[in-house]
């Protein structure tokens, strides 16, 4: 196999494949085989009509089926060859079969050069997290308003399921501080994200963006449905939405081509956990202020 890449630009490349001799034939072996089984060849039962007689009455159909077979597999046997990380569909052209030399081109687009800056001792900023007195004494005030409790005393805790006003003030005074500890972790996560970015350009791959525009509007959509708005309404207001959600996406994708490109540095696997794998990572890296 032959293989050329040629670069389009940082998120574009065209591949010129060309495969030749045993491969071509065996494919066509193959094909005039399957299509022998069920041809009907005047003068010869079904799976009994010699190859010859299936090139005169079939050579065209078994040209499209040995493309439409072959193709596939010499194409991802081309991204392997040439280490390519492709993230979409390829568009196939100049497609050519004579005789027993098959060439095509394939443009695809790869993920982008990404010149990552030191993303090892981010500094952050890190807030002791404790719960004020008055911070506790207002969510129990709040609990005592939606029950419409008098006072908050064992029999009031008991009702809810706690041995006493202890054990309950004690159950909500963690639950505050499990409420800061999150809050506080996405602003720290939301640091490290904008420390990485910040300085980075690079092209955004449009079939990504695409992908993940897509995502949102739907989130969006359905989010509309549920509040009871009329799906007309909804399709109205289509265009607007597309292209509110579109910059927020393209944060999106750049975020995490961005962490993509860490784990692979840091050998992390690439997989629907990349994204918390890396951001523990640089948590450990960081320098805390």
């Amino acid at each position: 196999m032959k293989t050329e890449v040629t670069k389009i630009d940082s998120t574009k490349r065209q591949i010129s494949i060309e495969v030749s001799g045993d491969i071509v034939k065996e494919k066509f072996t193959q094909v005039y085989e399957k299509i022998g089984k069920d041809a009907k060849v005047p003068g010869f039962r079904p799976g009994h009509a010699p190859r010859d007689m299936l090139e005169k009455n079939y050579s065209e159909h078994a040209h499209e089926m040995v493309l439409r077979e072959l193709i596939p597999d010499i194409y991802n046997q081309a991204v392997g060859k040439e280490g390519l990380d492709v993230i979409d569909l390829p568009d196939i052209s100049e497609v050519k079969l004579d005789g027993n030399v098959l060439s095509f081109k394939a443009t695809v687009e790869v993920t982008p050069e990404i010149k990552l800056g030191n993303y090892k001792g981010l500094k952050l900023d890190y807030k002791r997290i404790e719960v004020a007195p008055d911070e506790l004494k207002r969510s129990v005030d709040s609990l005592k308003e939606a029950r419409k409790a008098d006072a908050l005393d064992d029999s009031f805790a008991k009702s809810l399921g706690y041995p006493d006003t202890a054990e309950l003030e004690k159950t909500m005074e963690r639950q505050l501080f499990l409420q800061k500890e999150h809050a506080q972790r996405q602003k720290i996560e939301g640091q490290i994200v904008e420390n990485l970015i910040s300085g980075l350009d690079f092209k955004i791959p449009h079939s990504l963006v695409e992908r993940q525009l897509q995502d949102l509007l739907r989130q969006a959509k359905m989010d509309m449905a549920l509040k009871g708005m009329p799906r007309e309404k909804i399709d109205e207001q289509e265009k607007e939405l597309t292209a509110h959600l579109e910059p927020e996406a393209k944060k999106q994708v750049k975020i995490y081509l961005t962490l993509a490109e860490i784990a692979k540095k840091e050998h992390i696997p690439v997989d629907d956990h990349m994204p918390r794998k890396v951001m523990e990572f640089l948590l450990k890296e960081a320098k805390w202020e």
